[in-house]
């Protein structure tokens, strides 16, 4: 990576870019968020090697995204601080775990189990030369919310 000093340069790029990521994340832990349920557990889905959980901020983002998997436009869901789902759900979660929130929509953002994010009991560290985690392919979380 070239780093090549403050304004305007990769370097200054780069921290506005954590300063960005830093907010957003704040701000996602202070917010309450939608988490869809179904048949007991959270609704998620598998991808990359990872389990998402699915959390949206409003209504109408989750009802879109019911609409669009053709399962009607209303789930149940609970409400639970972006906080408690990054700190106790996910790793509670028997296998390796992020969030997915708002997916469907032109302001969706993933919020995977890396350091700074997660608690690092849940932490994910890839590991390229093993093929990265292997996830089984179960589609809801049981139990519901802790």
């Amino acid at each position: 990576m070239n780093v090549r000093g403050p304004e305007g340069s990769e370097e200054g790029d780069l921290g506005d870019a954590r300063a960005g990521v830093a907010e957003l994340l704040g701000e996602f832990r202070r917010s309450l968020v939608l988490v869809p349920v179904q048949d007991g557990g959270f609704l998620a889905g598998d991808q990359g090697g990872l389990r998402w959980l699915y959390a949206f901020t409003d209504e109408d983002t989750l009802t879109t995204f019911a609409q669009a998997r053709g399962e009607g436009g209303q789930w149940e869901f609970q409400k639970l601080y972006g906080a408690r789902l990054l700190d106790e759900v996910v790793p509670a979660v028997s296998v390796p775990c992020g969030v997915a929130v708002d997916i469907g929509s032109e302001g969706a953002f993933l919020l995977p189990p890396a350091r700074g994010i997660v608690p690092d009991e849940a932490v994910v560290e890839a590991n390229p030369a093993e093929g990265g985690a292997t996830v089984p392919s179960q589609q809801r979380i049981s139990g519901g919310a802790p």
